[in-house]
């Protein structure tokens, strides 16, 4: 699996936080899309994301808390960069 740009961050914005993800092909998008599932589920906290072949777009916020930023949802995101760090 490639790693992102070392410049790609989570950034905050409209009450959420927001990754870009770009991969070598749709089968690497795929398969982290797949740990991120694993590791949302475990955590009871679910993304809205979305994939166009390599590029996997991903955004955090609590719905429970009125869509905003939590940190459930920056727990998930280091989560998340653990699978790819």
């Amino acid at each position: 699996m490639v790693k992102p740009k070392q410049d790609a961050m989570w950034i905050e914005e409209n009450n959420c936080l927001k990754r870009n993800f770009q991969f070598n092909d749709f089968v690497e998008a795929f398969a982290f899309m797949t740990k991120v599932a694993m590791v949302a589920e475990k955590m009871n906290h679910h993304p809205n994301w979305s994939n166009v072949y390599n590029n996997v777009t991903i955004e955090l916020s609590t719905h429970d808390a009125g869509d905003t930023v939590t940190d459930k949802d920056r727990k998930l995101a280091d989560a998340i960069d653990k699978l790819i760090w």
